[in-house]
């Protein structure tokens, strides 16, 4: 089994943060994001299309390591998992997600905004969590923060990044990834728009490879 750790550090820095309309963009998304070395891909469980967009990739989606965001409860984790889902996000920690992710053997990645939070989380084995919002709960400070008291727990900040604000979560030792909805607008999805999301996968790729480190 992949940990959750290795999973993020196959996702070359980004973890698109994807909202699907319609399932039948999953497969043009990932090929559009995998051509410029995005193959990890979280889709939020906040539309209907969701699951069966899961479900597609971990079916016919050989390059793309894909796992279900906003997961909230027990039923949408066991859900999720049983469409194939590689992996589970919640903005939160949720002890009924959890659980799942150990029933099953997948790996979780809690969302965490206190250091109270991250001290519970690395105290149940969690060697990687979800700062979330992360422009909220202090952003690079806070990591910076984090660092000094749990420099082996790793974290992925989401919430409010941007093109031009990831360098700087990038930079820090304990970031191996960052989450993103900017890599894949939504109405750019919608429209089916591939080659623009691909244009915009190559300028992210090519600010992730200018980053220290």
């Amino acid at each position: 089994m992949s940990s959750m750790n290795s999973i993020l550090a196959r996702a070359n820095s980004v973890l698109p943060v994807v909202v699907l309309d319609d399932a039948s963009a999953a497969l043009p998304l990932a090929d559009a994001l995998g051509g410029q070395g995005f193959s990890v891909l979280e889709i939020t469980l906040r539309t209907s299309a969701a699951i069966d967009g899961i479900r597609s990739l971990a079916q016919h989606g050989e390059q793309t390591t894909v796992g279900a965001g906003t997961v909230l409860s027990h039923e949408q984790a066991v859900v999720a998992c049983d469409a194939g889902a590689q992996f589970l996000v919640s903005p939160g920690f949720s002890q009924a997600v959890h659980q799942v992710a150990v029933d099953r053997g997948v790996p979780y990645l809690a969302g965490i905004a206190t250091p109270s939070e991250a001290i519970a989380v690395a105290g149940l084995g969690y060697q990687a969590a979800k700062l979330f919002p992360a422009n909220v709960v202090g952003g690079v400070e806070m990591i910076k923060a984090l660092n000094s008291v749990l420099p082996e727990l790793m974290i992925c900040p989401t919430g409010g990044l941007s093109l031009s604000t990831m360098p700087d979560y990038l930079s820090q030792p304990n970031v191996p990834c960052v989450g993103g909805s900017w890599l894949v607008p939504r109405g750019l999805i919608h429209a089916g728009e591939w080659s623009a999301l691909a244009d915009l996968a190559a300028q992210t790729a090519a600010l992730v490879a200018r980053v220290p480190g």
